[in-house]
């Protein structure tokens, strides 16, 4: 399981996950994605497959652009994986893994568990269809009530070290997120780092 870049480059990734579980609608969050536009940065999205059938047209047009990813994240959001047992969790990633090839054309490569939560043997079960499970250095606390651009800018400033995966949502559930990701990025980029996708480092 993956939590940063193999790298001591001055290099992170970006990552956001399009959550969505049953009797949840979600959509995508247009002020995120109109600063990632802007800012022609390299991207992943981790997608439930619910997410992926819902938000269809949308995500093929981003995954038709350069830099721009979408992988694997379970089928309907179970908040517990390590509680399923092994069919449920295959089902779990081969439905998500169906949906999101239906809407990009591309298998995805990579698989991150619902809320992080995951014991040996559910990791060894997800593995073992082929994906390399990629999580985050460190948790940006996006979906936060109350939490303001401002503050999240900072912790995630503060946090940020070479080879960080950094995960926020793009679900339309942390409003901060679009506000703060401007700043954040003008302020990494000032300090030196550039943006890779995962696909570019994890090879």
């Amino acid at each position: 399981m993956i939590e940063r870049l193999p790298t001591t480059d001055k290099v992170v990734a970006l990552t956001f996950d399009a959550c969505e579980a049953r009797g949840a609608p979600a959509f995508l969050d247009h002020t995120i994605l109109k600063v990632l536009e802007t800012e022609k940065v390299p991207y992943t999205i981790f997608a439930s497959g619910l997410f992926a059938r819902r938000n269809a047209a949308e995500l093929a047009r981003l995954a038709a652009g350069d830099g721009v990813r979408i992988e694997n994240h379970s089928l309907d959001h179970p908040q517990h994986m390590e509680r399923l047992d092994p069919a449920a969790i295959r089902r779990e990633v081969e439905e998500a893994d169906a949906a999101i090839q239906a809407v990009t054309g591309r298998k995805p490569r990579f698989f991150r568990f619902p809320a992080g939560n995951y014991d040996a043997a559910t990791l060894g079960v997800v593995e073992a269809t082929g994906h390399k499970v990629v999580h985050w250095t460190f948790p940006s606390g996006d979906p936060a009530r109350g939490l303001t651009p401002e503050h999240l800018k900072e912790w995630v400033l503060s946090k940020t070290r070479p080879g960080a995966i950094l995960i926020f949502h793009v679900n339309q559930r942390a409003p901060a997120t679009g506000p703060a990701l401007p700043g954040l990025l003008a302020e990494l980029r000032r300090r030196g780092y550039r943006f890779v996708s995962l696909e570019e480092a994890l090879p």
